[in-house]
């Protein structure tokens, strides 16, 4: 819809003229999922000193600051790479910004994957590069995106963050949780 030549919606028409932050354009294309990691993220992120702390995953153009500006024309590019563990154009950009981060952060720093374990498109790449070190909540395994992106919104309202575990010993498919209670609104 965002991509749409004829979309004339206000975000539509940012992106086609100067360009839209990837952050913002990601929380509208996939709603409550992007938002929560997007915000989840902006509340508990404690790189080191000099490093960023948030990077979004992108199809061929590796890891990418939230607040980078991307053109319509960029959407297209990235739209064109298939997001797969096999294909050279999505996980060759992937690699080198993650070597490149291990190499800022240092080999002790910690890495919390807020995508999906259950597929190796982000587990693959990312597992041989920071090893131990990479880590995701424990409370993803099981939950489908929207229940992860509700759990995050959560904890941030709570001002909670979430329990992690390496992704190299965990479980990587589990039972479904229950549903995430709903949220009472004074």
């Amino acid at each position: 819809m965002i991509m749409s030549e004829n979309a004339r919606f206000i975000l539509a028409r940012r992106l086609r003229n100067d360009g839209l932050p990837l952050g913002e354009l990601f929380s509208f294309i996939s709603g409550l999922y992007f938002r929560g990691k997007l915000a989840y993220a902006r509340a508990f992120a404690s790189p080191p000193s000099g490093v960023p702390g948030i990077f979004v995953i992108t199809a061929g153009r590796g890891l990418v600051s939230p607040d980078a500006l991307m053109t319509h024309d960029e959407m297209i590019e990235i739209a064109d790479v298939p997001v797969d563990a096999g294909n050279p154009r999505y996980r060759m950009p992937l690699e080198r910004d993650a070597q490149e981060l291990l190499r800022k952060a240092g080999k002790r720093c910690e890495i919390v994957l807020l995508g999906s374990i259950a597929t190796a498109k982000y587990v693959e790449p990312l597992l041989g590069i920071f090893d131990e070190r990479l880590l995701f909540p424990s409370t993803f395994v099981g939950r489908g995106d929207m229940s992860r992106g509700g759990l995050m919104l959560r904890s941030v309202r709570e001002g909670a963050e979430l329990g992690y575990e390496p992704v190299c010993s965990a479980i990587r498919h589990g039972p479904r949780p229950p549903k995430l209670p709903k949220i009472r609104y004074t």
